[in-house]
């Protein structure tokens, strides 16, 4: 039976009975971080799993935890080693995030999750949807998730069309989420929502006939699934461009440790000249007194030059491969590294994916 809730929308529980039912015969169940109440091995998958696909998590998520198996050994660990763990996952502020926050459980809760969404959701890294989840799978938490997965299934099913990024929209989806959670089974009925969203309300492609919702969505009887949800307006993507030196010597290479915050805040990388800007190529004439700054040049040459594509912008880069003679005294925020040993090194997915190409013993 429907009735009007103090959200204003409809409640529905034959709508969360739905996804129960489903989950529990088609849903997935074996994933590494389900079957468990442990908050800290949830607390790590879910903010893994932002913005990333499950099959891109697998591997990084094991490796985490066979180097940090517990909270505490993640809070007392060195920042470039979380980092060095994360590295080639992407979206880099996580990390920082996911360390900030053992560190404040740790000191402000003895190394305990609190089970408060609310309280979760103060925490570095935690938003109100990944508080919920955290709180439901590892507390049982009546509380509702909101991720784009769980948007994109409301929008198809209740015919929303409009962005769900324009905020009036996304108020309007949090209420509706919040009447819908069922009393009971909120486990299966939260992985049951992320389920659908990930195996059969794709973004392209969706698998209606499999669907347990399909009688009821909105976007299948119109035929608007490719329509739904709308998509955000497009802007342009603006180009920049960055040199990066890649200064060798003794069968070393120079590092550079980049800032905490902005691009590849916290990582090591190669040095730049002049950062990520809008700007003319450079060529060899150019690079080779830049590179005198760390010793004696012997030669400069250009390299195959690659595009990284970020959220809010398209790099262009170029990287100058510059031999030395002789070093330079060089202290912070420099240092040299062994290329024998690069794939260890802290490092964004394209400058190690250069680096690693350029190992060959050929080379050096």
């Amino acid at each position: 039976m429907k009735r009007l809730t103090e959200f204003g929308q409809l409640e529905d529980p034959s709508f969360s009975a739905a996804v129960i039912d489903w989950q529990k015969s088609h849903g997935r169940h074996a994933l590494p971080w389900q079957n468990t109440r442990d908050a800290y091995r949830i607390w790590l998958s879910e903010i893994m799993l932002q913005q990333t696909q499950v099959a891109a998590v697998l591997a990084y998520y094991a490796r985490f935890l066979e180097r940090f198996p517990t909270l505490h050994d993640l809070a007392a660990a060195p920042s470039e080693e979380v980092m060095a763990q994360w590295s080639g996952l992407g979206y880099y502020t996580r990390a920082r995030n996911l360390h900030a926050c053992a560190k404040r459980v740790v000191d402000e809760y003895g190394g305990l999750f609190p089970s408060d969404p609310a309280l979760l959701a103060d925490l570095p890294g935690i938003g109100r949807s990944t508080a919920a989840a955290i709180s439901a799978f590892s507390n049982g938490t009546r509380a509702a998730i909101l991720d784009g997965n769980v948007k994109r299934v409301f929008a198809r099913v209740f015919g929303i069309d409009e962005f769900p990024g324009v905020k009036a929209v996304e108020d309007g989806l949090w209420r509706r989420a919040q009447a819908l959670l069922p009393q009971d089974g909120i486990e299966s009925y939260t992985q049951g929502l992320m389920d659908l969203g990930a195996t059969l309300c794709t973004r392209s492609k969706p698998d209606c006939p499999r669907c347990p919702l399909r009688e009821r969505c909105v976007a299948h009887a119109t035929g608007r699934t490719a329509e739904l949800p709308v998509r955000k307006p497009k802007k342009t993507i603006p180009e920049k461009q960055a040199a990066l030196l890649v200064v060798i010597e003794g069968g070393q290479v120079l590092l550079e440790q980049r800032a905490q915050s902005g691009i590849w805040g916290g990582l090591m990388s190669l040095p730049e000249v002049d950062g990520h800007a809008v700007r003319g190529a450079l060529g060899i004439d150019a690079v080779a007194p830049v590179g005198s700054a760390f010793g004696e040049v012997e030669e400069v040459s250009a390299l195959l030059p690659l595009v990284h594509v970020f959220t809010h912008y398209r790099l262009h880069i170029a990287p100058f491969q510059v031999a030395l003679s002789r070093r330079a005294h060089l202290g912070a925020p420099y240092l040299w590294w062994d290329l024998a040993r690069i794939d260890s090194a802290p490092l964004p997915a394209p400058v190690k994916k250069l680096l690693l190409e350029l190992c060959a013993p050929s080379l050096f």
